[in-house]
């Protein structure tokens, strides 16, 4: 019979998994970064930096001392983490890098089958030509490759080089080795990836184990579907043939979900004990990037904390229900609005346009106070001066 899980302590064991447990205001400190990323197994990167770039505010939602010099330490001179793709380009444990190797495999026919169909034929013809260049002459940016007469075409402007760049990225033979103002700087992979990490082998077996195995132990629960797509390394077949092949050492659960109905999972049976007594979450109110790993399964965000959650950037304004880049507000263990708010650096500000809180919710002077308390540390990451409030900044009910 299936164990029940009631709706707040499903929602506080994910909190705790990802890192949303822990008291915020810790000293952190390089090392304490690097396990922070390891436990949560991944930190998604991306441009984007309308208060700051989504990796740097993922790991300051969960600890205030959190340093971005200390992450391009672990990445450019430790090489203890690397760039590569999970879901998206994410920001992973070298530690980690064998098993990613049977992902470069699994991606070379599949991407070279696409973009074949995207760049058109003899598209590849370039890509020994630059890994050649690279190893002889050292890191390159894509810009420094770029043919001088190539005409840009299509929306992604991918010159010849820089398709091949990307190619052997993808595919494991190159890594970035830095990034100069958020432009990738690649170099070979045994030149940015650690000897003993570079060098290691897997078989297929002990890949698949430990790709579902290391998904659902930061997800606490999990089905098959939710496990195949934590890291997306494995298919969503060999996650259910894990999942069956391990039932001796797998618990089901039921979890209940916002709604009150429960859904079948999974859960590790030697860490059930300590599963089912998680630690209350801060009471803090924190502002959460878009790409946060919590609610980065959106149904999963769905059925657990009732948030319906999207960004709406490539939404046509006209058609945006909120903005163009809306944050969620997390307090405790509930998911109770999300606020829209830009950084202006030029004028030294933080602009909170609105404030929507969930149904339920209400605007308490508490709650306000925790809000302005939040934006006052956001502000000060992201180097404003300070939060300027403009109409409808203290909220409206969903």
């Amino acid at each position: 019979m299936a164990i029940p899980v009631s709706n707040r302590d499903a929602r506080r064991i994910f909190l705790n998994k990802q890192g949303l447990a822990a008291a915020p205001h810790r000293a952190l400190g390089k090392h304490g970064l690097l396990d922070l990323i390891h436990d949560i197994g991944f930190v998604q990167v991306d441009s984007i930096s309308t208060v700051e770039r989504a990796h740097h505010q993922i790991l300051f939602s969960r600890n205030q001392t959190y340093r971005p010099e200390h992450l391009a330490a672990l990445i450019e001179k430790d090489r203890a983490l690397f760039e590569h793709w999970t879901h998206d380009a994410s920001i992973i444990p070298s530690a980690f890098f064998p098993y990613w190797k049977h992902r470069f495999v699994r991606r070379e026919a599949k991407i070279r089958e696409n973009w074949r169909k995207w760049q058109g034929e003899g598209f590849d013809q370039v890509f020994e030509e630059t890994y050649e260049r690279i190893r002889a002459n050292g890191p390159v940016m894509a810009r420094e490759v770029k043919a001088e007469d190539h005409k840009s075409g299509g929306w992604w402007n991918w010159h010849p080089s820089k398709t091949a760049l990307e190619f052997l990225w993808h595919t494991g033979k190159l890594s970035i080795a830095a990034r100069n103002n958020f432009q990738k700087i690649y170099d070979l992979t045994e030149r940015v990836i650690p000897k003993e990490h570079y060098e290691a082998e897997v078989d297929h077996d002990t890949f698949v184990d430990w790709a579902c195995r290391q998904a659902l132990k930061r997800l606490g629960f999990a089905t098959s579907g939710e496990i195949a797509a934590f890291f997306d390394l494995v298919t969503p077949q060999e996650a259910r043939q894990w999942v069956e092949s391990h039932r001796d050492e797998l618990e089901e659960v039921a979890i209940e979900t916002a709604d009150g109905k429960p859904r079948a999972s999974f859960a590790l049976a030697d860490g059930l004990e300590a599963l089912c007594a998680p630690p209350e979450p801060p009471a803090r109110l924190r502002v959460l990037s878009p790409f946060d790993p919590l609610i980065r399964d959106r149904n999963r965000t769905e059925r657990l904390f009732g948030f319906y959650y999207r960004i709406e950037v490539f939404v046509p304004e006209p058609k945006r229900e909120y903005g163009y880049y809306v944050f969620p507000l997390l307090e405790g263990d509930r998911l109770v609005g999300r606020i829209d708010m830009k950084a202006d650096r030029k004028a030294g500000t933080l602009d909170v346009k609105r404030v929507w809180w969930e149904r339920g919710v209400r605007t308490s002077s508490g709650r306000i106070e925790r809000l302005e308390a939040e934006l006052a540390r956001v502000a000060k990451f992201a180097g404003v001066e300070r939060v300027v409030h403009l109409d409808g900044w203290d909220g409206e009910a969903r």
